[in-house]
């Protein structure tokens, strides 16, 4: 359903004074005898939907919500009273009791009015700077700011036109697949430029039923970054344009937005009263991704790992959890390569990761693993393991951390580990399979050992669990497929994962898959 406004057009300026018959007949006025009335009228109303009433405010092209304006005549700016007409609130008369604006001849004048005043310096019209979190009716309203600049007025024709200093945007939503309803969401417009001190997030004003609205300074919204942040379900999710979004002042905007599980699809864009704008129609890109209140993300596709992959180039403490598989053939991996490594918590969550082939040397999600670092739940698919320039792994080059309950399948050439390439942490309930190249200087589920590896084990043609153990605790055991078998493993394996809320189960494929702990 189109969604319609009130439109703030024109004010008109009209003499409170005397006739023209009653002037002399040149142009020449007497001074201070004909003040300036305005009576403000001009304002067009549209059609609103049944839910949504008109709001007492400029925005609505309702007069109620203004009290004062300001009014340059030459360099001086005066207080003007705005008194709405009792019977049509889209008329007001503005006038100023002491000291007001005079006409001194019929010559024409150059006016310029503004709201809302600068407080601190009423001569200065205020720059635009809109509430950063407009949820709420009365922030929404004060965020709007009018306007009629350096306007001629003429003395038979005492007119003036106001138009809106911000563009506003409308947000339509509507249920799509996984959902049935899309009440409860929260739509923000993100991505906005900071000029003048506002805002670049802002929260929208649910003006009726699943539509939201924000106004916004006018600027541009580069193509390809977020614009429209959804928040349902638990879920957050992003609309990106494919071309510029450019917001101009007394332009309304209204995007009608289908909610699906995967992300969010836009149905269209119409453009309305204020004033005719531009806008955009087709589908929405969804970033895979969404941070929570401390800063760790949620990720949920190749996207989202990737743009988590970049954050923790600058901070190697944010948390990640999957929620979905992962591909990422074809995708570029930057391997986190600082020192003391990865600290935070990556927590596949039972999902898996495919598409990494590690051919250079030291490969591996990360190089080290740092002492508060985690690594757990998670099954790394069909990985390619070369370790011919120097070494290779499938989760860390070094572990100093905890990798619990990990899985790596593909393949083993030469001075490889299938986990880490050197454990100095803890490794526990993990397992590895796949097809050995060439066993030379390899571990199936590290090459050197330090430390403890508990209840892990490995599958196919290699021969050895670890390379070399240094003085650390090795229970890493073959599955042969006789005495030990895969499901012997999965027994193992889940005695010592008493504490994990994931536990591992024999798949249909017949190699263990991780699922939640009942």
């Amino acid at each position: 359903m189109k969604i319609r406004f009130f439109a703030l057009a024109a004010l008109a300026l009209l003499l409170g004074a005397c006739t023209q018959n009653e002037l002399a007949d040149d142009s020449r006025l007497s001074k201070g005898e004909y003040p300036i009335v305005i009576h403000a009228t001009g304002l067009s109303v549209e059609a609103r939907p049944q839910a949504a009433p008109s709001t007492r405010a400029s925005v609505d092209g309702d007069w109620q919500g203004v009290q004062i304006v300001a009014l340059k005549m030459g360099d001086v700016v005066k207080e003007y009273t705005v008194t709405p007409n009792s019977a049509d609130n889209t008329k007001a008369t503005l006038s100023r009791e002491n000291d007001p604006h005079y006409w001194t001849s019929r010559n024409p004048i150059t006016v310029s009015a503004w709201w809302p005043l600068d407080d601190t310096d009423i001569t200065q019209m205020p720059v635009v700077k809109v509430a950063e979190d407009q949820s709420k009716l009365a922030d929404f309203q004060n965020s709007d700011f009018i306007s009629a600049e350096n306007q001629t007025v003429k003395f038979d024709d005492p007119t003036l036109g106001f138009t809106h200093r911000t563009a506003r945007v409308a947000i339509e939503l509507k249920p799509g697949t996984g959902f049935t309803s899309v009440a409860g969401a929260t739509v923000s417009l993100v991505s906005l430029s900071a000029d003048n001190g506002n805002p670049t997030a802002i929260k929208t004003y649910n003006a009726s039923g699943n539509t939201y609205e924000a106004l916004t300074a006018p600027q541009t919204v580069s193509a390809g970054k977020p614009f429209v942040q959804v928040e349902l379900g638990g879920g957050t999710f992003y609309f990106r344009p494919q071309t510029n979004v450019v917001l101009e002042a007394g332009n309304r905007y209204t995007y009608t937005v289908k909610v699906n599980a995967t992300g969010l699809t836009l149905e269209g864009c119409t453009i309305g009263d204020w004033a005719d704008g531009g806008g955009e129609s087709g589908a929405a890109e969804d970033l895979g991704y969404s941070i929570q209140n401390d800063g760790s993300y949620v990720v949920y596709n190749a996207d989202g790992l990737l743009a988590w992959n970049k954050a923790i180039q600058e901070d190697e403490s944010i948390n990640c959890t999957l929620t979905a598989d992962i591909d990422l053939t074809g995708r570029e991996w930057t391997r986190l390569e600082t020192w003391p490594g990865y600290s935070g918590v990556f927590n596949g969550q039972g999902h898996s990761i495919t598409g990494l082939n590690f051919s250079a040397a030291r490969f591996g999600l990360f190089l080290i693993l740092s002492y508060s670092g985690v690594i757990k739940n998670l099954q790394l698919i069909d990985v390619n393991l070369d370790g011919s320039s120097g070494g290779a792994a499938g989760m860390v080059d070094r572990n100093h951390g905890q990798i619990i309950a990990c899985s790596v399948t593909g393949k083993l050439t030469v001075n490889s580990g299938g986990i880490a390439n050197a454990n100095y942490g803890d490794i526990i309930a993990c397992w590895f399979n796949g097809t050995l190249k060439d066993e030379s200087g390899c571990g199936t589920i590290v090459r050197f050992n330090y430390k403890d590896i508990t209840s892990c084990y490995w599958g196919g043609n290699a021969e050895q669990g670890e390379f070399r153990n240094f003085g650390g605790t090795v229970d890493a055991t073959k599955v042969d497929g006789a005495t030990v078998k895969w499901q012997t493993a999965v027994d193992a394996m889940n005695t010592a994962l008493t504490d994990n809320d994931y536990q591992w189960t024999l798949g249909t494929a017949g190699l263990p898959v991780l699922q939640k702990k009942k």
